[in-house]
């Protein structure tokens, strides 16, 4: 009986140039290998993408190797749920029509093996972001959705890319505060009784313990290449390849 519960966030497909990008899609691709025979669920937590659009006809074209990796997933009868990022601009049919996926536009609440869990990307949580939270409205608005397929394809796809590198970019250089919103938005849904709060958005693997339940941060798969794993009764913050090393290390961070 499958028995693992995956959880991974921030890979940015797409991000880099086209030698490193295939190399980190190829180690994507081997962690989907090493947990497919285990897991019970996959968890994609924002984000796979650096920037995703799809038309109705038309999505952005590359990363073939991974599109069969989930579909092989898939027909193994491993439920994956995808949570949208802020980087995933929207998203239309195309996962859920070819390979099953479960596209999530919202914060998610999960009970498994009579654990609370609460998943979040995490965008628009921090402090000080008003900015991105009204961006955010627009970004998810039918209307205005509507509106951008109107642009060709090949014009949507590079704006929709050259906005994901402005965004990146200035999330980087921004400042939130020293508080982090986005713990203490978990330690409010600790204590209203949640066992476990699952996001991403920062990049920062971390694993904080508040009266017995844990705010998880998931990092990222750009240099941390992290992820979360549930078989039951404890959860494990665990890293899967050492940037550094060049090697599949799979141990545990924290």
């Amino acid at each position: 009986m499958n028995s693992g519960y995956y959880f991974i966030s921030d890979v940015h497909l797409n991000l880099k140039g086209f030698e490193a990008e295939k190399i980190q899609e190829q180690i994507l691709i081997d962690f989907f290998d090493y947990i497919k025979n285990d897991a019970a669920e996959i968890f994609i937590v924002g984000d796979l993408f650096d920037f995703w659009i799809e038309y109705k006809y038309v999505v952005p074209k590359g990363n073939y190797r991974l599109f069969s990796k989930l579909s092989e997933i898939m027909n193994k009868n491993i439920k994956i749920t995808y949570l949208a990022g802020n980087h995933d601009f929207w998203r239309g049919t195309y996962f859920r029509d070819e390979f099953g996926i479960t596209i999530i536009d919202r914060n998610l609440e999960r009970e498994i093996n009579g654990k609370k869990f609460f998943i979040s990307h995490g965008d628009g949580l921090a402090y000080r972001d008003t900015g991105y939270r009204i961006l955010k409205k627009i970004l998810r608005n039918k209307v205005a959705q509507k509106l951008y397929s109107l642009i060709h394809p090949d014009i949507g796809i590079w704006l929709a890319k050259r906005t994901s590198s402005t965004s990146r970019t200035y999330t980087g250089q921004k400042d939130y505060s020293k508080r982090d919103g986005l713990k203490d938005y978990a330690i409010k849904k600790i204590r209203s009784g949640f066992d476990y709060v699952i996001m991403g958005h920062r990049h920062k693997p971390l694993k904080v313990e508040n009266n017995g339940s844990f705010y998880i941060n998931l990092g990222d798969w750009i240099d941390d290449f992290s992820y979360g794993l549930f078989r039951g009764e404890e959860f494990k913050l665990m890293k899967f390849f050492d940037i550094k090393r060049k090697q599949v290390v799979n141990e545990e961070i924290i």
